[in-house]
């Protein structure tokens, strides 16, 4: 499933109809972070894309109307991720910092940071950078 995360009924509700007019059914939860839209990762790139595009234009709407708030949660965005083991996690994060990181990476860019931060943070295993490189040259022949 594509997550998208909103902090405003309204502008859920607005991008549940834009799916449904698209033709992608989805699916709606309660996050402790806000109200998640779910759709099925199978739709296609063109409506994938329609997707994101509005997202983005709906995130503009929704920093506007955080910007307009003051105090407490309404100061805060975040980002789903998934864990190696498959469960889906957000990260919460400053509105100012989550504007920054869409206004230069996609929601899949950001995702997929996320998901190789907790790859790695969860791996038993610690390799520097210099030993990965390493482990990826071919060996060497006299």
């Amino acid at each position: 499933m594509i997550e998208y995360i909103f902090f405003d009924a309204s502008l859920q509700n607005e991008f549940v109809e834009y799916a449904a007019s698209l033709g992608i059914a989805s699916t709606l939860r309660d996050d402790p972070m806000g109200m998640v839209v779910a759709v099925p990762e199978d739709i296609g790139d063109d409506m994938e894309d329609a997707l994101e595009e509005r997202y983005d234009k709906l995130q503009g709407e929704q920093s506007d109307l955080l910007a307009q708030d003051e105090g407490g949660l309404k100061r805060l965005a975040g980002f789903c991720y998934t864990l190696p083991d498959g469960q889906s996690r957000m990260a919460p994060l400053q509105t100012d910092i989550a504007n920054r990181l869409l206004s230069v990476f996609s929601l899949d860019e950001i995702q997929e940071l996320f998901a190789t931060i907790a790859r790695s943070a969860l791996s038993r295993e610690e390799k520097s950078l210099c030993k990965m490189l390493a482990d990826e040259l071919p060996p060497a022949t006299d």
